[in-house]
């Protein structure tokens, strides 16, 4: 195999849902997606646990549920609380796979979309290492234009989303330093 064919085949999404270009760190909370429902939907999120820290393992903690609650005060109000995304894009690019694209992860909490309820059973979520109030870096956006387009090759997806367009009032993120014209251009 080529060093080109190799590239393009980790990019490629298994019949196990599992992207080869992704570290895989696998989170319990999941769960099946309802008999018929494919992945349709790609949902951008942000989150850096403690809020505006990057770099840290808080976020893979908490979808792990292997958080010390105790290791920082904000990290109290997130006992209980049992979350996962598919995906976590690091500042510096790095692409962490927590849930198989075949199943749901619990990124969306009370949702909606084109008047469905539910966004978990039919979509991805992607978590962007960062916060509503800074910027996102170049690498990311790389790696998702790469995700973006193994996603698109693998399952039926028709439209990316803000958390803040499916949960309008309770979520904000990605928030206004996300550069959506970047969806667009990188994936043509």
């Amino acid at each position: 195999m080529t060093r080109g064919a190799a590239a393009q085949a980790a990019w490629s999404v298994g019949a196990d849902g599992w992207l080869a270009a992704a570290r895989a760190v696998p989170s319990p909370n999941r769960d099946a997606r309802p008999a018929g429902s494919d992945a349709e939907l790609l949902v951008v999120h942000c989150i850096s646990l403690p809020p505006g820290c990057y770099g840290g393992e808080g976020v893979e903690r908490f979808f792990t549920n292997a958080l010390d609650h105790d290791a920082h005060p904000f990290y109290s109000h997130l006992r209980g609380v049992r979350v996962s995304a598919h995906f976590l894009i690091a500042r510096d690019g790095a692409l962490t796979q927590f849930v198989s694209c075949r199943e749901r992860a619990w990124h969306a909490g009370v949702s909606a979309w084109e008047g469905r309820p539910a966004c978990n059973d039919f979509s991805i979520g992607v978590e962007l290492e960062g916060s509503e109030f800074d910027a996102y870096t170049e690498p990311q956006y790389a790696t998702l234009a790469r995700l973006h387009g193994a996603l698109c090759a693998a399952f039926p997806l028709r439209a990316v989303r803000g958390h803040s367009e499916i949960a309008p009032g309770r979520k904000s993120d990605p928030g206004p330093f996300f550069d959506w014209s970047r969806i667009a251009r990188d994936h043509r």
